[in-house]
Parts: structure tokens; C-alpha cells; sequence
């Protein structure tokens, strides 16, 4: 008899005009399953005229409702409905890896990234706040368990009224990517970089401080390093004015595939991401698995990421951060100390594998949860 767990995904974030950390994140759960899990997935989205972009895809099932994003997103938050067990023909647990919060017809498992909305509302669209609030509201009243990524974003759930016996911690997961040196000569190439290199990776947004990151990039003392912005356009941030002010000093590559990103953290000396707040830190994380130094934010999640295989810095202080980076560009058996550890360290906690493993346990609980409540 097959005792294999049915699990429902939404990968509906797959579609967004920038995607972003939620669905990278969903993303490389699903891998991680199809990999290590001993569940049987299906994915959920809306209706789409087409598949998302190559980036974006799944090799996993995807079945679709009826309805388009945003009349799919607004039944499930106003009107409960329509039902994710429906669609699929059955399913044992429903893992809503969004802010999206489908009805629970049965075991609902909730990922909450973070709240940053809560605590500085301006970063984001009036509707997107609204949107926000609601979804946590369901996901406080209706999840059988929430997964949170990092114990910050824990804490964050309990100060808005979690129930701390209904939250885990499954951070995300990682695979170190193998790049040939023929393909890091070609990279540092074709943006003619012949000194040092500095990258930052995410999304252009005001949470990922890049204003602060320009300004300590301006006050360098190696003046000869370059600094690399990976990532799309999204919302909220200017930053041309700054831009234009280091001219050829910063180079902006806009969105790459995860295996081009791959090659650009490796090819970096210093992988920077003073974030003001993120759920896990993503990004640093990868950077880490490519073996290059990271620089990042104390006092948020990407410190619990990093512990003491990076460099933590104050992201308010733009002078602090051009200290860090100078020092290690300066010093290249402190850089290869420092990047050997991150390896090392990415490698042993945060495998796909234990993650797997992790998401397979909070299934399995949440699904005798809502059994022992029917």
C-alpha cells in the first residue's frame, strides 16, 4: 500500500513580473522533493496563456484554475474559494508557498517569508500592504503549521500574533554549482572587469539597501575594484542618480538565469548584500555555495545564514561598509579563509536533502494535525 503523502504546491508566483525570492524559493523546494522527498507533488497556479518565462519553470505537473491571478487571489482571500483539493483530485496536505492563502480543505501548510511589510509599510504598494495584511490574517487563522525560513522571521510571527506551537523553521536549501575557469575568464570578459569584483545580486527594491551600497562603493580606498548589480527592476528605487555619479565603476547586468548567476558569484571576489531585511537571504546563501566571501547585514536573517562564515556589518552605515570591503579586497588569505568557510558552511547546514527531509516531516505533522481534528 502506497502511504506516500499528496502534496498540492501554488507556484503561482512563477508568473509575476518579478518573481523574486518566493518563487526561487519554491522553486528550489520543489527540486529538493523531486530529489530527497518521499512525497508526491502537484503544482497549482491560474490561468495563464502561457508558460512562465524559461527562469521560472518546473518540470513538475502544474494544474490550473479557471480563474486569472488576480480574480484567483481575491476568491481565495474575500470568498474561500475555489478549492485547491478540488483541482487536483485530492490532496493529502496544501502548501501555499506565497502570500497567497487558498482555502483549507485540508491540511494547509503556510510559508511566511518575512513581514517586512509590517515594519515599513513605504517599501511597498498601499494595495500590496492591504494584500499582505489579509493573507496574514488567514494564514494566522487557518494554516495548520507555518514554515518560516529563518528564526527572525519566527520571531516576527509570534510579535504578530502566531501561535508559537504551530511555527517551524525550515530554512532553504542549496546545491553548489560547478563552473569551469574558462567560463569565469569569459564573464569577467565580457564586462570588462580586469581588477577586482565586487557583486550584488536581488531584486532593485528600497529593502535591498542599495542606495547604502553605492555610497561605501564610492568611498573605497581601492578605486580600482568594479561593482556588478545583478537582478531586475522592481519597485520603489530609483537609483540612476547614483549610478551615473560612479560611471564605469558599477556595472548593471539586469536579470540572469541561476546558472549565469552562478558563474558571476563565482567569479566575484566579494559577494555584498547589505540587506535591511530579509526572511533568509537567499542569494548570500548561493554566493556562499560558489565559494566567494560574503559581506551582509547584522541583525537580520542573512546574519543567521552567514554566522561566522561571513563579514556582518551595520546597513546603515555606508562608511563601515566600505571598511569591510576594503579590508578584504586587500587581504586574499583572509577572502579565500572566509570563502572556504561560507562553502563549507552552506554545504553542511543547508542541504537539499535536510531540507527535503524538513519539509517532508512539517507534511507529514500537518497531515496528522488536520486527521486528528476531522
Amino acid at each position: 500500500m502506497d502511504d506516500r503523502l499528496r502534496v498540492a504546491v501554488t507556484l503561482e508566483q512563477c508568473w509575476h513580473r518579478v518573481p523574486g525570492g518566493t518563487a526561487r524559493s519554491a522553486l528550489e523546494s520543489v527540486d529538493a522533493l523531486l530529489a530527497h522527498g518521499q512525497v508526491d507533488l502537484v503544482g497549482v497556479s491560474a490561468r495563464h496563456r502561457s508558460d512562465p518565462e524559461p527562469a521560472w519553470r518546473t518540470s513538475l505537473e502544474v494544474r490550473s484554475f479557471q480563474l486569472p491571478r488576480v480574480a484567483l487571489y481575491e476568491s481565495w482571500h474575500r470568498l474561500r474559494r475555489p478549492s485547491v483539493s478540488r483541482l487536483v483530485g485530492g490532496a493529502d496536505v496544501i502548501h501555499a508557498t506565497g502570500m497567497a492563502v487558498p482555502p483549507p480543505t485540508t491540511a494547509l501548510v503556510v510559508t511566511v517569508h518575512d513581514l517586512a511589510f509590517m515594519r515599513d509599510p513605504s517599501h511597498f504598494s498601499a494595495r500590496g500592504v492591504r494584500f499582505f495584511h489579509r493573507a496574514i490574517e488567514l494564514a494566522r487563522r487557518d494554516a495548520t503549521l507555518v514554515m518560516c525560513p529563518s528564526e527572525a522571521t519566527i520571531a516576527e510571527c509570534i510579535d504578530a500574533g502566531f501561535d508559537s506551537d504551530r511555527l517551524r523553521l525550515v530554512p532553504w536549501s542549496v546545491e553548489p554549482m560547478a563552473v569551469d575557469p574558462t567560463q569565469i575568464s569569459a564573464v569577467r570578459r565580457s564586462l570588462r572587469i580586469d581588477g577586482p569584483m565586487v557583486l550584488w545580486a536581488g531584486t532593485i527594491e528600497p529593502r535591498k539597501n542599495l542606495p547604502v551600497l553605492l555610497d561605501a562603493f564610492r568611498q573605497l580606498e581601492d578605486q580600482t575594484a568594479t561593482l556588478v548589480l545583478a537582478g531586475p527592476q522592481g519597485w520603489n528605487e530609483d537609483i540612476s542618480a547614483k549610478l551615473h555619479s560612479l560611471g564605469e565603476r558599477v556595472r548593471v547586468v539586469g536579470f540572469l538565469p541561476a546558472d549565469e548567476l552562478r558563474v558571476l558569484q563565482t567569479a566575484a571576489d566579494i559577494f555584498c548584500f547589505p540587506s535591511l531585511q530579509e526572511g533568509f537571504g537567499l542569494p548570500a546563501l548561493e554566493a556562499m555555495a560558489q565559494g566567494t566571501a560574503v559581506v551582509t547585514s547584522a541583525g537580520t536573517a542573512t546574519a543567521e545564514v552567514g554566522g561566522d562564515a561571513a563579514v556582518l556589518i551595520d546597513p546603515l552605515d555606508s562608511a563601515a561598509l566600505a571598511v569591510a570591503l576594503d579590508a578584504l579586497l586587500a587581504d586574499p588569505s583572509t577572502r579565500a579563509a572566509l570563502a572556504a568557510a561560507g562553502l563549507e558552511r552552506s554545504v553542511s547546514a543547508y542541504s537539499r536533502q535536510s531540507h527535503a527531509l524538513a519539509l517532508g516531516s512539517v507534511y507529514s505533522e500537518a497531515a496528522e494535525r488536520w486527521g486528528r481534528s476531522s
